[in-house]
């Protein structure tokens, strides 16, 4: 059976670098895995071969019929193990995850005040690279420990925990229902496409602000103003407005290059903006 360039596995083999096939097969060396295992044979037959033929794959003996779903599972995990581990696929969302791990840890080990220590360290870093989904998770988990009254912490923690819980999540809320809106009036500019008279123009109107959430622009974060400008250019782009379209897409820029370190952080967002400015 071939299933040509649509297998899972498949993909993702032919998606890695010279560098990551390398750093992969260094990884399974590390695990201290036969050469002649089944997992890494796949993966040998996979990389040589210039498309997914599972008859193929079966006629080389590797590995039996009733086998080979669970070899590729056991393998696709595998290949994401080490890419999670190469310094090239590491962020800092990846490190505040895995702090967050970390302190989460700790915390069932009972060793709470080195789980308090990692979290308030790992927040300060979330909140100051607009992780605010991460800010918020980390202080549950402190919430979590201090209301049990382990530590006996200062008086008023509770207080800072419960503030901080309350802005994390008023502006997660914001950004969630502006990402909603931006990706909502994306779809409805894909399935329709630029309004085409008055009426339609004053439904999008209508739609978009019904939608938009209350908030006070000086308090947004990078993240809220960033869904906010999306959601205005796609907005604009329904009404074939291009001078808005151009005013929200330089917004859009503007707000990276005032945040330098969130250009690496993300790249993507980084270049369609300036792709839409372009255009």
């Amino acid at each position: 059976m071939t299933k040509d360039q649509k297998d899972n596995l498949f993909l993702l083999v032919k998606s890695l670098t010279k560098s990551e096939k390398r750093q992969f097969k260094l990884y399974v060396g590390r695990l201290g895995v036969n050469t002649d295992s089944k997992f890494l044979n796949l993966f040998n037959v996979l990389d040589k071969a210039s498309s997914y033929d599972e008859a193929a794959i079966l006629k080389t003996g590797i590995v039996k019929k009733q086998q080979l779903a669970n070899v590729k599972a056991h393998l696709y995990k595998q290949i994401l193990i080490s890419l999670k581990l190469n310094p090239s696929h590491q962020n800092i969302r990846s490190q505040i995850r895995e702090q967050l791990d970390f302190a989460s840890i700790l915390y069932h080990k009972g060793l709470y005040k080195q789980s308090l220590k990692i979290l308030d360290k790992s927040k300060e870093i979330a909140i100051q690279n607009e992780e605010k989904n991460l800010a918020y998770e980390i202080v549950e988990l402190e919430k979590i420990i201090e209301s049990q009254y382990i530590t006996r912490s200062i008086s008023g923690r509770a207080d800072e925990l419960t503030i901080q819980a309350k802005e994390l999540s008023r502006l997660n809320v914001i950004a969630s229902k502006l990402s909603n809106l931006s990706l909502q009036l994306y779809g409805i500019f894909l399935k329709t496409g630029y309004v085409k008279n008055e009426i339609e123009a004053k439904e999008i109107t209508d739609y978009f602000n019904n939608r938009l959430p209350k908030f006070d622009i000086k308090e947004l974060g990078f993240r809220e103003k960033l869904w906010l400008y999306k959601a205005h250019l796609w907005y604009s782009f329904l009404l074939q407005d291009f001078k808005n379209c151009f005013k929200y897409a330089s917004k859009w820029v503007d707000l990276f290059y005032d945040n330098p370190n969130m250009i690496e952080l993300n790249p993507v967002f980084f270049l369609k903006g300036n792709n839409y400015l372009l255009e």
